[in-house]
């Protein structure tokens, strides 16, 4: 068993009814209060993981610099914490000034000219 993995006493209160549902599903599962509890946070949490919503939070937030990476690690899983530190990383990179290049023609000999606000003004 790993230190991550060694069991944490906490305490929470919730509405009677709630524990005397749990406890009754418990007993009738032939299991104690905690171990439903502990499955149905990790669940919880593995499905709230998975959730678009909670993914584009998460990446908002680190790109915001409102997260630490080891945070974001904790929340989505190592694997797209490192997606989302590349992504940053290429954000805060300064943009690539490429010419366009000279031996091809990109708009076919087509190309439309548009009016900015700009040229509006002048």
């Amino acid at each position: 068993m790993g230190a991550s993995d060694d069991p944490r006493r906490v305490h929470f209160q919730s509405p009677e009814y709630l524990v005397d549902r749990l406890d009754a599903i418990a007993e009738l599962f032939d299991t104690d209060r905690t171990d439903l509890l502990v499955e149905a946070i990790r669940e919880y949490i593995e499905d709230t993981a998975d959730s678009e919503t909670f993914q584009e939070l998460v990446a908002t937030k680190y790109y915001d610099g409102q997260l630490e990476f080891e945070t974001v690690k904790q929340l989505v899983g190592a694997e797209t914490a490192q997606r989302l530190r590349l992504l940053k990383a290429d954000l805060e990179g300064e943009p690539l000034d490429l010419a366009a290049p000279d031996d091809i023609d990109v708009y076919d000999g087509d190309a439309t000219a548009v009016e900015t606000a700009a040229d509006d003004e002048g």
